[in-house]
């Protein structure tokens, strides 16, 4: 718990901030900086396109459609895949360890929310021949050093 007595607050910023990140199947709009505890984005999926069908070994997320149609394709608790359309005003989340893919029906930006960008995406099908997501590949795939 923290002391509200003796708070530093030469760490509060009142300036806005967003990080585009160009994606091949749209682009994600970062809203919360890296160094925080929770990831915050806006993924704009292009109409039938899809991320790869992955799986994260540390990275939790949940997701919550703005704009457009999308579906999710899922293990169930039987280890099948299954296609999920997100219906507005609904969350969805997903599990350590369960296979999953976001795909654009319609052009769709999804709200997703999930602790920091951290371990391994290992990439079980990508439809643009993307290795796995490691902290090196995050690096580069961002443009960052």
């Amino acid at each position: 718990m923290i002391d509200l007595n003796n708070v530093d607050k030469s760490k509060f910023t009142n300036q806005p901030y967003v990080k585009k990140v160009e994606k091949p199947w749209g682009y994600e709009l970062h809203f919360v900086p890296e160094g925080k505890p929770y990831m915050g984005k806006i993924e704009h999926v292009k109409a039938g396109a899809r991320m790869s069908l992955q799986i994260h070994d540390s990275k939790q997320e949940s997701w919550f459609l703005m704009s457009g149609r999308a579906k999710v394709i899922w293990e169930n608790a039987k280890g099948e895949l299954i296609e999920t359309e997100l219906e507005a005003g609904k969350g969805y989340t997903c599990e350590l360890g369960q296979k999953h893919r976001l795909a654009g029906v319609t052009d769709c930006d999804i709200i997703e929310v999930s602790t920091p960008e951290m371990g391994t995406t290992l990439r079980l099908e990508d439809d643009y021949k993307r290795p796995d997501e490691t902290e090196k590949q995050r690096k580069i795939e961002r443009g960052e050093k």
